[in-house]
């Protein structure tokens, strides 16, 4: 059993190309790295989850009110996501050749890239907030707390897409505590403000699900302000202090956007499936909708464990190949898959044996605990393909084989997702356990494709 903790398990048939460190510094080196974007990817993840069990205290109808914004607002968003796809993978390669200026360029350049770009999305998002959310199945019973959310959400998204630019960078550099205080502090500001104007506490008026808007814009410009603050500090190596420059150069932005292309088509395909699995949904009614929203947050739960440990998969990754040592990008993916899979075994446990104790949370109403209860099982069982597919699309990302990522998106979310979600759901009678059962599907078609791509090593052969 311990065997597959050892350096030729790791390698899994990859012939080292230099000197190896022991297993306990190669596991270390992935841990330290890993630890801040778990700590921060699940308190943002937790966040979210409070986010909606506060709201919930408004009744079903407001779950359903901000749960309907939520792909939307990704939609939005994905182009930025594309282009932090590219800052990361450039950035890390940079790293690994030690090329610290043009790291530093790169980010420069995709905060110019992102922010111009960005404005417009928000701007779009504000002004047509009502029939993007009637496109993306609102229905009349919330509606009017759906719009009034989504407008105040599309500005903050500007923030949060120039900290999550920022962010990446400082994780292809390999400091993810830059982005793990960022956004806990962000996150603590959006809670309080919850708690003050959701209810009306003090001085503060009560708003409802406008003031939980207002809450979660303010926290995002918090961390904005926070990871912006840390590039004036001289001791890290993506920093204004590095003088690199701020003009638009071919050299730095055609790498990057050859990553981020490939990486926008995943996410448009990615997005597009999810908002019409999410009509889907939303079709069926508000109580079945308001259980799937609370139950996606605990899949968002085991998704943001296995992002955060993502995050390692992809700067090591990337490291490692700018270093010219694809034995080591191959060591750290697999690393990466033997840590993931003790965390999924714990949070399948608690879902599966509190599985009653969390939906009520949420709702006290029968047929929601019910439903979700039966659906968290589904959950318990996904996590364990949902956080290995992470870890493989993280170092296919970092390598910069985004091309294939897309091709999988687009199998994947954008053709099984949807196509299943609706025959499961409606033609078969399967109704929420049919959608569910389409989210199975997805998962697995990601893990069979990027397991295939990953021991085919064509990935370790990309050059940025």
């Amino acid at each position: 059993m311990l065997k597959i903790f050892t350096i030729p398990s790791l390698l899994d048939g990859e012939s080292p190309r230099g000197e190896l460190p022991p297993e306990r510094e190669l596991y270390g080196t992935f841990l330290r790295l890993a630890w801040p974007s778990v700590v921060e990817a699940v308190l943002v993840g937790l966040v979210g989850m409070v986010d909606t069990l506060m709201v919930a205290s408004l009744g079903d109808e407001a779950i359903a009110a901000v749960g309907i914004t939520q792909q939307p607002k990704f939609v939005l968003m994905c182009f930025l996501f594309a282009l932090n796809v590219g800052i990361t993978a450039l950035v890390a390669r940079r790293k690994g050749e030690n090329k610290r200026e043009e790291a530093n360029q790169a980010m420069r350049n995709g905060l110019i890239l992102g922010l111009g770009l960005i404005l417009a999305l928000a701007a779009f998002g504000f002004i047509f907030a009502e029939p993007f959310l009637r496109l993306a199945g609102a229905n009349d019973d919330y509606i009017a707390d759906g719009v009034v959310y989504f407008k105040i959400i599309s500005i903050s998204v500007v923030f949060q897409c120039l900290n999550g630019s920022i962010n990446a960078a400082q994780k292809g550099s390999g400091n993810s505590r830059i982005s793990m205080s960022s956004n806990m502090i962000g996150n603590a500001v959006n809670i309080v403000f919850n708690y003050l104007l959701i209810n009306g506490i003090g001085p503060f008026p009560r708003l409802e699900v406008k003031g939980a808007a207002i809450a979660t814009a303010f926290g995002a410009f918090v961390a904005f302000c926070v990871s912006a603050g840390r590039l004036f500090q001289k001791k890290n190596y993506i920093s204004f202090h590095c003088p690199a420059p701020w003009r638009l150069e071919k050299k730095v932005v055609a790498p990057m956007l050859k990553v981020a292309s490939s990486a926008l088509v995943e996410q448009l395909c990615m997005r597009v499936g999810f908002f019409i699995f999410n009509r889907v949904v939303a079709d069926l009614s508000t109580l079945a909708y308001s259980t799937h929203i609370a139950c996606m947050n605990f899949l968002g739960l085991s998704f943001c464990c296995g992002d955060g440990f993502q995050v390692a998969s992809t700067a090591l990754a990337g490291q490692s190949l700018g270093a010219k040592r694809p034995d080591k990008a191959i060591i750290y993916c697999n690393i990466g898959q033997r840590v993931v899979f003790f965390v999924a075994v714990i949070l399948s446990i608690l879902m599966i044996t509190l599985r009653r104790q969390i939906i009520g949370l949420y709702s006290s109403t029968p047929q929601v605990v019910e439903m979700g209860s039966r659906i968290l099982l589904f959950i318990a069982v996904i996590t364990y393909i949902q956080t290995a597919q992470v870890i493989f699309t993280g170092c296919l990302r970092g390598a910069g084989d985004t091309r294939f990522t897309a091709i999988t998106a687009i199998v994947s979310v954008g053709l099984v997702r949807p196509i299943f979600g609706y025959l499961l759901t409606y033609p078969l009678g399967m109704g929420l356990y049919g959608a569910w059962t389409a989210i199975f599907l997805d998962q697995l078609c990601r893990l069979v494709m990027n397991y295939g791509r990953i021991h085919k090593r064509k990935w370790l052969e990309i050059k940025l």
